[in-house]
């Protein structure tokens, strides 16, 4: 498992760089091994229990708040898209 957080870490680096706020930064790897990882319940209350169970608060405030600013995500986003499949891009009529 430790193989895996670590892989998961590296992957969301420079997402996690966008998101600004230091208690976000924090949040958004808890929240997606929740996500991503075991457990059948992937609601907050049941994923902090089985992965921070002592932020419940801090991973409710990083779901409630949302994100003011998408843009630097969706932006970094599609610099990883492109980085993982690679290519030339094709536009249709070319």
């Amino acid at each position: 498992m430790a193989e895996q957080d670590v892989a998961l870490t590296e992957w969301l680096k420079p997402f996690v760089e966008k998101l600004g706020h230091k208690k976000r930064r924090q949040m958004c790897p808890v929240y997606i091994s929740g996500l991503i990882g075991p457990g059948d319940r992937k609601s907050i209350e049941p994923m902090a229990e089985r992965l921070a169970p002592d932020r419940y608060d801090r991973l409710h405030h990083f779901i409630s708040d949302g994100i003011c600013d998408a843009g630097p995500l969706e932006a970094e986003l599609a610099v990883q898209a492109d980085r993982i499949v690679g290519g030339s891009r094709c536009i249709s009529g070319d």
